[in-house]
């Protein structure tokens, strides 16, 4: 019998897996910081916002998306100052919602714009910033684009576009 360990598909071990990965991430970030201190090269950074959201997708698979302000870039995390606010995209009947958490900034310093199918959002209250481009499911009649802010969760809601269903061409 092999002594390694049975690797299976289980969403546990694609956890362990992330969760690995941060910890690694975040020690390594941990050790150029004391190097640097101790050349008298100290720099601040934060606060550190990160965190994922596990949904199951249409085959029965977990989609994970990240959210926070640090990001992957190759094998290095890149802090940014605008953090990615957490999205849920929902669509249902003849509309397309989108809720995002916005947490701690006034409702006058949120701005939402829709281009195409891509949804923009920006936000900014002293030392909190946040940024997210957002890919709609469908195409969207941006004028009736309904928006509400409450307790730092912000909803959009859209009616989507009338398509066409094509139309027969005679052959003359």
């Amino acid at each position: 019998m092999s002594s390694k360990k049975k690797k299976t598909n289980d969403i546990f071990d694609y956890f362990d897996d992330l969760i690995r990965e941060i910890e690694s991430e975040f020690e390594d970030m941990e050790r150029e910081f004391f190097k640097n201190a101790g050349k008298g090269d100290v720099k601040t950074f934060g606060p550190y916002v990160y965190g994922f959201s596990v949904t199951m997708g249409p085959d029965g698979k977990p989609i994970v998306e990240e959210f926070g302000n640090v990001k992957r870039l190759g094998s290095k995390p890149v802090i940014s100052e605008e953090r990615e606010p957490l999205v849920d995209v929902i669509e249902k009947g003849d509309e397309v919602r989108v809720i995002a958490e916005v947490p701690g900034v006034d409702k006058n310093n949120i701005k939402v714009k829709v281009d195409g199918n891509t949804l923009t959002i920006t936000a900014q209250e002293g030392d909190k910033k946040y940024y997210k481009e957002v890919e709609l499911p469908a195409k969207v009649d941006e004028n009736s684009a309904k928006a509400n802010y409450k307790n730092g969760v912000l909803e959009i809601v859209f009616k989507k576009k009338e398509t066409n269903t094509g139309k027969e061409i005679k052959v003359e």
